[in-house]
């Protein structure tokens, strides 16, 4: 059964349009637990995700993608130069996830925080939650159908 994300991206890092050039990209450096089980335990490969721009002004969902490749190990948690090191980690004994996503669209309409907290039926959405700051997170079918109108 098909599974439904937002995965968060601060645009000064990694935005829509260095997505859309690169096609698909790895999602590595994610150091939350809950987040890091969401993409070890529970997406799939054909789960479709919303692309939400974080930490800008205006926030908000930029897109979409997919996964096309489950989760597997962060070899970030393994390079000691990484900012993302760590050093309880080992090939044998991955601690953190990542999985593979890939471009579908940039949305014609940037859908920013303040209209996903008001449109209907995404009330209980959780980034529209105070103080939901996790970087992966679940949502409906049914949010993920609003949210790709609102886009459109």
């Amino acid at each position: 059964m098909k599974s439904y994300w937002l995965m968060k991206s601060e645009p000064t890092a990694y935005s829509i349009d260095n997505f859309q050039k690169d096609k698909t990209t790895f999602w590595n450096g994610v150091r939350n637990y809950q987040a890091r089980n969401f993409m070890r335990d529970q997406m799939k490969v054909g789960d479709q995700v919303l692309f939400y721009h974080s930490n800008t002004e205006p926030p908000g969902v930029a897109g979409l993608a997919r996964v096309v490749k489950a989760g597997y190990q962060d070899h970030t948690e393994l390079d000691p130069k990484s900012k993302y090191f760590d050093p309880k980690a080992s090939p044998d004994n991955p601690i953190w996830f990542m999985v593979d996503i890939a471009f579908v669209k940039k949305f014609k309409n940037f859908v920013d925080l303040d209209l996903l907290k008001t449109a209907p039926g995404l009330e209980k959405m959780m980034v529209v939650k105070r103080g939901s700051r996790l970087s992966v997170q679940p949502v409906t079918a049914k949010e993920f159908e609003i949210v790709e109108k609102l886009g459109s």
